[in-house]
């Protein structure tokens, strides 16, 4: 099976030793976006909301950079400091999946890099 990693300059730069995705096969295995501005690095948006739509936009670019879209992910993993956030990023949420919805996870943590309050990951298939 070919193995390759993609990466684009849409989307963060990654933080520690690890690509923004792999494809392995048909599958396109993403790694956790924040809500970091590409060009600045920076942490953007000062309520989850914010952050959730700066995450899935860094998402989509790097769906878009293995020429696939949100229609092509089957499961997304959503990392939250708070659960009471889960509504507010649902919303956001909604708006980018519309009637694809894929399978998904959510899972507190205490914490999340930079100070995120919502991080996401998904795998996709061409």
């Amino acid at each position: 099976m070919s193995r390759s990693a993609i990466r684009t300059d849409d989307a963060p730069a990654p933080i520690g030793p690890y690509s923004q995705a792999v494809r392995a096969g048909k599958e396109l295995f993403c790694s956790g976006q924040i809500a970091l501005d590409p060009q600045t690095g920076e942490l953007v948006g000062d309520d989850v909301a914010a952050q959730t739509d700066r995450a899935l936009r860094n998402l989509g670019a790097v769906l878009a950079a293995a020429e696939l879209s949100f229609e092509d992910v089957v499961k997304t993993t959503i990392f939250l400091v708070d659960m009471a956030d889960f509504a507010a990023v649902n919303e956001v949420y909604a708006r980018y999946f519309g009637e694809s919805k894929p399978a998904r996870s959510t899972v507190a943590v205490a914490g999340l890099p930079r100070g995120a309050r919502v991080e996401i990951e998904a795998i996709a298939r061409a």
